[in-house]
C-alpha cells in the first residue's frame, strides 16, 4: 500500500500489523507516547514492566522499517515505581532498541511546569518525563532554526560592555575543556534552545485517559519536519499529534486500537476547524500564524484539523 493513500487518516487496529501494509522508508517523523508499563488496563489491557520490552520490540522493528532513513522517532515515556524504586524498563528497551538497528540520538526532558504539588512518604512527585530521540542514521533532517527561543533579558547588561576575554573563544580557567565566544551573542534576538522542554501538561478533558499537550508534538514536528512531510504516531489516542501536524501543515497517520479513541478523535478534528473559523472573525490576530493555505488544505482532509488555542502553538 502506499501511504499516501492513507495519509491524514486515523486507522483502527495494532499498530505493528497495521504498519506491516506502510511501504519501507515513508514515513518522517514518528512522535509517540504509548501506553506505560502496568497502566492504562481499562483501555489498553496493561503491560507488566518485566514484559514492556518484549511487547515494544516487535513495534519498534516495524518503525525502523517504514521511518525514512532521514527520519527521525521520538518516544514520550517514563519509568515506573515497583516495590519502592524505579523499574529498568526504560534503560533495558534503548538497549534492545540499539541492538535492533536504532541510534539512540538524544534525550529531551519535558518538564511539566504546572505539575501540581503532592506527598508520598519517599520520593517527590513526578515534574517530567523523558523524550527519546532515535535515528536510523547520523544523517537525519533537523530544522533547527524552527525551534529558536528568545535570548532572554540577561542579554541587555551583559552584552552591554565586553572584555577582551568575551571577545574570543576562551578556554574554561577550571579545567573543563568548555569554551565560548560571549560576542557571538551580540545583536542576535534569538538563540537555540536547550533540551530541556518547559511545557504545561493538557488541562482539558479530551475522552482520553493520557493526553500530552499539542504544544510537545508540534516543538518535535518543527524541529525534525519541513511542510508536506508525513509525521505517524501509532498510539494515536485522542489525535492531539494529528492537531499539531495540522496546524504545521504536515501530512498525518494515526494508529490506535481503541475504536471510541477513533470517534473521538475525529469529533475533536471537526470541532476545532469549526472554532477556528468562529475565532478568526472575532479575533484575527490571534491566529495570524495560520495561513489560507494550511486551511484550504485542511478541508481537503478526511478528518484534520487546522488549529487549536493559540497558548498550544510554541513560540
Amino acid at each position: 500500500m502506499d501511504a499516501r493513500t492513507i495519509k491524514n487518516k486515523y486507522l483502527l487496529g495494532d499498530c505493528e500489523k497495521v504498519l506491516k501494509t506502510i511501504p519501507n522508508n515513508s514515513i518522517d517523523l514518528i512522535v509517540t507516547s504509548p501506553p506505560y508499563a502496568d497502566s492504562r488496563k481499562n483501555t489498553y489491557g496493561g503491560i507488566h514492566p518485566d514484559k514492556y520490552v518484549e511487547w515494544f520490540l516487535p513495534k519498534s522493528k516495524e518503525f525502523l522499517r517504514a521511518l525514512k532513513p532521514t527520519g527521525t522517532f521520538v518516544l514520550n515515556i517514563k519509568e515506573k515505581v515497583m516495590n519502592g524504586e524505579r523499574h529498568t524498563y526504560i534503560i533495558e528497551l534503548i538497549r534492545e532498541m540499539r541492538k535492533q538497528g536504532w541510534l539512540w540520538t538524544e534525550e529531551f526532558v519535558w518538564h511539566k511546569k504546572n505539575c501540581h504539588p503532592g506527598k508520598w512518604p519517599n520520593r517527590f512527585r513526578d515534574a517530567w518525563e523523558r523524550c527519546l530521540q532515535f535515528n536510523k542514521s547520523k544523517d537525519f533532517q533537523m530544522y533547527q532554526d524552527e525551534v529558536k527561543v528568545p535570548i532572554g533579558d540577561w542579554a541587555k547588561t551583559r552584552l552591554s560592555n565586553l572584555s577582551e576575554t568575551d571577545r574570543t573563544r576562551a578556554i574554561s580557567a577550571v579545567g573543563s575543556g568548555f569554551g565560548k565566544n560571549i560576542s557571538n551573542w551580540v545583536g542576535k534576538e534569538l538563540v537555540y534552545p536547550d533540551n530541556v522542554l518547559h511545557m504545561a501538561t493538557e488541562c482539558g478533558n479530551k475522552n482520553h485517559s493520557a493526553v500530552f499537550p499539542v504544544a510537545l508534538p508540534s516543538w518535535f514536528i518543527r524541529l525534525f519536519t519541513k511542510e508536506g512531510d508525513l509525521v505517524l504516531d501509532p498510539f494515536a489516542g485522542s489525535g492531539t499529534t494529528a492537531v499539531a501536524s495540522a496546524q504545521l501543515n504536515r501530512d498525518y497517520i494515526m494508529i490506535d486500537v481503541v475504536e471510541k479513541y477513533k470517534n473521538e478523535a475525529e469529533k475533536r478534528l471537526l470541532n476545532e476547524v469549526i472554532k477556528y473559523e468562529r475565532s478568526i472573525e472575532v479575533c484575527p490576530r490571534q491566529y495570524s500564524n495560520i495561513s489560507s493555505k494550511q486551511i484550504e488544505k485542511s478541508r481537503g482532509h478526511q478528518s484534520t484539523l487546522v488549529v487549536a488555542e493559540e497558548e498550544s502553538i510554541p513560540v
